[in-house]
């Protein structure tokens, strides 16, 4: 009877090892390469043959001092690692009422003003001084982008307003039509700008 009853036991512990560590997940691959093969491979993004980043993940766009370059839209802060670094991902964890994360935002704030050669008073989007969960969001507001519009116009020497029409024409909806709001992935706008105004 012991003896039927561990066979049984060990003929459903074989078939649930197959299942779960075998067929569920080749099921899993096999889905993901067939019907979302650019998200399963990383969802990269090339250009003149070359990858340039993920669609999926943000990336710092400055000089070798980490000083923002002027000619390219800036992402949202990062709280990952030494800035978007995928190994790091996670927020700052500083709730509201702490006063470390009020004095990044206030520093955020004085430099987002400062780049963007905008009034002391000022509105300044709240992702624009704020970083996201994982700390790597490839997006930015729209209303964030047509700040930083005229700076980059200028850095480049086109007419904001053909700036401006670059970032409505590489906008996204809302996710499902309804959450969030409108944004703009930055990567994939400031490779628009490099094919518009190519880097000189």
């Amino acid at each position: 009877m012991l003896r039927r009853q561990l066979f049984t036991g060990l003929k459903i512990i074989i078939v649930l090892l197959v299942l779960t560590c075998g067929v569920y997940p080749a099921a899993v691959w096999a889905v993901g390469r067939v019907a979302f093969n650019p998200q399963a491979n990383g969802s990269f993004v090339k250009a003149n043959g070359k990858v340039v980043g993920s669609s999926l993940i943000g990336q710092s766009f400055v000089d070798k001092d980490g000083s923002p370059l002027p000619r390219y839209f800036q992402p949202r802060p990062s709280a990952a690692g030494n800035g978007y670094d995928p190994t790091a991902s996670g927020g700052s964890q500083l709730g509201p009422s702490n006063p470390k994360l009020w004095d990044q935002v206030q520093t955020r704030v004085v430099a987002y003003r400062e780049l963007n050669k905008l009034p002391g008073n000022a509105t300044v989007p709240v992702d624009a001084v704020t970083a996201s969960g994982s700390g790597l969001d490839p997006d930015i507001s729209i209303a964030n982008a047509l700040l930083q519009a005229p700076r980059v116009a200028a850095a480049r020497g086109l007419p904001t307003d053909v700036v401006v029409k670059l970032v409505r024409g590489h906008s996204n909806g809302r996710q499902w039509g309804i959450l969030g709001e409108k944004t703009v992935n930055v990567l994939d706008l400031n490779l628009a700008l490099d094919r518009l105004s190519p880097p000189g």
